[in-house]
């Protein structure tokens, strides 16, 4: 079962949605104020965060900044204000792996909780498929896709599980053009509803870590795709 940590100062939402989650196999804790919830998280045997924009202490974006200070791989789901797009943009470019507005539907909050848990741990191919290499090799970039692991020019590089798989889509298919909205329906396992400018600030975020190489290149009006020649 997966640990899911809430934190959200309103009392009154743990308590129903871990009854939900339930059904679900997903076992939920929670946290009233920030403080308390970066400290269960130090503890460990937590594989995924609900985190509320609007908080005591201090507020979610800085929570986010915490976490992802600390090179944390564990999956943020940001609660943001209905209609509030500066508020998804700057949770994105933080670091967090999903956003959903508030008010929101159980069931999505399932849903998405479930896809980027799925991320932590990929299907296995199905019978008869022909297995995908362990390593991909790039000149100066590698990438362990069962560790889960990057290194740049031997050097290993901390991405968050989002970053991970956009990488790892692209790489797959050196040289492929993938639409924004192609990325968001692959990386979130359904019809997207995110705006495209969430794809553009994924590939910055990631762009930047893997820089100086030029990995990823953009196509005006096409998309993206990686630009890295294979090494053997």
């Amino acid at each position: 079962m997966h640990r899911i940590l809430l934190i959200d100062d309103d009392e009154h939402l743990a308590a129903p949605l871990a009854v939900y989650l339930k059904r679900f196999d997903l076992e939920l804790e929670s946290a009233l104020r920030p403080s308390d919830g970066l400290a269960r998280l130090a503890a460990g045997g937590i594989d995924a965060v609900i985190l509320d924009v609007m908080l005591p202490e201090m507020d979610g974006f800085e929570v986010c900044r915490r976490i992802r200070r600390d090179n944390r791989e564990v999956p943020v789901l940001m609660l943001t204000a209905r209609g509030d797009v500066t508020d998804r943009i700057v949770g994105l470019e933080l670091g967090a792996d999903d956003y959903l507005p508030k008010p929101f539907e159980p069931r999505e909050l399932a849903a998405r909780l479930q896809t980027i848990l799925r991320r932590l741990r990929p299907a296995a191919p199905p019978a008869g498929a022909v297995a995908e290499p362990m390593q991909l090799r790039f000149d100066g970039l590698s990438i362990d896709v069962e560790r889960r692991e990057v290194r740049r020019q031997g050097e290993p590089v901390e991405l968050t599980g989002t970053e991970f798989e956009l990488l790892l889509l692209l790489a797959r298919e050196p040289n492929k053009v993938w639409h924004r909205d192609d990325i968001l329906n692959r990386l979130r396992g359904r019809d997207a509803d995110l705006y495209t400018r969430a794809v553009d600030i994924l590939v910055s975020r990631l762009r930047r870590k893997l820089e100086p190489l030029a990995c990823i290149k953009t196509l005006r009006n096409a998309g993206y795709t990686f630009a890295l020649a294979r090494s053997a």
